[in-house]
Order: structure tokens, then sequence, then C-alpha cells
């Protein structure tokens, strides 16, 4: 979803019902095309879709790399356990080789006093059956 439809002020939009200025993948597209087909400038086509020139350069280098597809906006946040590193977790498994009972939020636990960070038992359990799943 476009996080500002009320931005789009481009004509297409306002004129043609299938058009739709919620959908981020269609305006960013539109706005791509009113640059390298219609010849607008880059700057005129962001602000008339809402967007910022430098929203404008990325959408261009993302659909020049992966066309339409890598228009669509990617989840925000990270995107694997960074703070469960390999040296993290072979702690864990040291200490799961000690006490093979240990609870996550027990393993949490220890992981915050040794490297003072905070981990979410969750985390843990989710990195350890990865790393279960890894193993043949």
């Amino acid at each position: 979803m476009h996080s500002h439809p009320e931005a789009v002020t481009d004509d297409v939009f306002a004129t043609h019902e299938f058009f739709d200025a919620r959908d981020a993948v269609q305006v960013k597209y539109e706005m791509l095309r009113r640059v390298r087909v219609d010849g607008k400038p880059a700057s005129h086509a962001a602000e008339a879709f809402g967007l910022s020139r430098v929203s404008y350069y990325k959408a261009k280098a993302a659909f020049e790399a992966g066309g339409v597809a890598a228009l669509v906006p990617e989840k925000p946040g990270p995107r694997s356990a960074h703070k469960l590193t390999v040296e993290v977790m072979t702690f864990v498994r040291d200490q799961l080789f000690e006490d093979p009972k240990r609870t996550s939020p027990e393993l949490a636990a220890l992981i915050r006093k040794r490297f003072r960070i905070n981990v979410h038992p969750r985390s843990v359990e989710r990195a350890l059956k990865r790393q279960k799943k890894k193993r043949p």
C-alpha cells in the first residue's frame, strides 16, 4: 500500500477507475513510465505521485534490476537473527550440553548475563530449531 495515496495528484489516477493510488507498485510503475515514456522530469513525476525524488531513483534502480516485481515494498525489520551470532549460538549449545533441560527463558537470561544483549526466549527457540533443520 502507498503510504500517502492522498498525495497522488497525477491525472490518470483521478480519471481512470483502473488506477488505484493506494497501490504502491502501480504508483511507482506509473511514475517511472511518466518519466521514461512521456519525458517528464523526475522531480515533477515524483511530486505528482506523492513520492520524493530519492524514491524515484530507488524505484528506477529496483525496476532496472528486477522488473515490476522489484517495486513491491519489502517487509521492514531485520532479515535474520542478527543478535544470535555463531558465538552466541555456540554458547547456547554448550549450555544445553551441560544441562539439556534448560528452558529458552533460562537460556535468554544466560545470554543477557554473558553477552549483555537482550534476546527473546522465542528467538532462541527458533534459532535452535533452524540449527536442527540444517544438521543431516
